[in-house]
């Protein structure tokens, strides 16, 4: 870890505010600027959940996840979503044949987690490329649902945090993450809401979709902090490196974003970007009676 000669608050702080400016910036930019955001995201985050499993006595292919990165995001930017489908069955088949001629054990674990690693560090992060790139009528991007996100999932951690340090008396998840507490989640939750609505508003947002798009970052934030104490925890690692001075590695600033970023996506371009079957679904019941 790189020593900045500040104590840790402070230097939590600095690290933040630099790494949330370049990534602001990046989506602000949008286009090939999102693509070498997600490329150092996907390599140093790929490369700490190899670590990680490599200290549990697993050995996914770093190679192979890094490919398959590689294609996805490809494929992704030049909009072929068409060839998602055929680019992860042949990298899944890719892992079983790595396992096959590398010959080393444990044989299962290790394709299951190359195969984990496909998903968890690269298909799941690419959603913020779609998440940016919806249009509609309304609303000529989705940056305005990107800062939304960002916003909720920054506000959950910093309710968390401070509720949970002041007031938290009951365990959330004691065997995964002994420090988080159920008043601290309620906290979190509380202040996403709260910042949702007023980036709702500003976009011009239906106050109940806010909610809605409020509650979903910060449940499935709080879940993806969740899963991945659960990987440190099962491999015996504090943190998943040490890249990020004050963060530890990439993942451990990231992972309240990776289950995020899909259902966020799905939920924007279903319930606000493109609401052609809720119409359909609307006359089919009126149909009915």
């Amino acid at each position: 870890m790189i020593d900045l000669g500040l104590n840790k608050n402070a230097t939590r702080m600095l690290t933040g505010l630099i790494m949330g400016t370049l990534v602001m910036y990046c989506i602000i930019q949008g286009g090939p600027w999102i693509l070498l955001l997600l490329a150092v995201m996907l390599i140093a985050g790929s490369r700490e959940y190899v670590r990680m499993l490599n200290h549990k006595g697993f050995y996914p292919s770093l190679k192979v996840i890094y490919i398959t990165e590689i294609i996805l995001a490809t494929v992704v930017y030049l909009k072929r979503f068409d060839l998602v489908a055929i680019t992860l069955t042949i990298c899944a088949m890719g892992s079983f044949m790595w396992v096959l001629f590398r010959g080393r054990q444990p044989y299962i674990a290790n394709v299951a987690t190359t195969l984990l690693g496909m998903v968890y560090c690269g298909w799941f992060p690419l959603h913020l490329i779609f998440l940016r790139d919806l249009s509609c009528d309304r609303y000529d991007s989705g940056l305005g649902f990107v800062v939304l996100m960002f916003t909720a999932i920054l506000l959950t951690d910093i309710g968390c945090y401070y509720v949970g340090s002041k007031w938290g008396k009951h365990k959330l998840a004691p065997t995964v993450s002994p420090n988080k507490t159920i008043e601290g989640s309620i906290g979190g939750i509380f202040f996403a809401i709260l910042g949702a609505l007023i980036v709702g508003y500003c976009i011009n947002l239906e106050w109940y979709l806010a909610l809605c798009a409020g509650v979903i970052c910060t449940v499935f934030g709080q879940i993806g902090d969740l899963c991945e104490s659960l990987i440190k925890r099962d491999a015996g690692v504090k943190d998943s490196g040490s890249s990020l001075p004050g963060h530890g590695g990439f993942l451990d600033r990231t992972d309240s974003f990776i289950l995020t970023l899909p259902i966020m996506y799905y939920f924007c371009k279903c319930f606000i970007f493109h609401t052609e079957w809720m119409n359909t679904l609307a006359n089919m019941l009126k149909g009915l009676f």
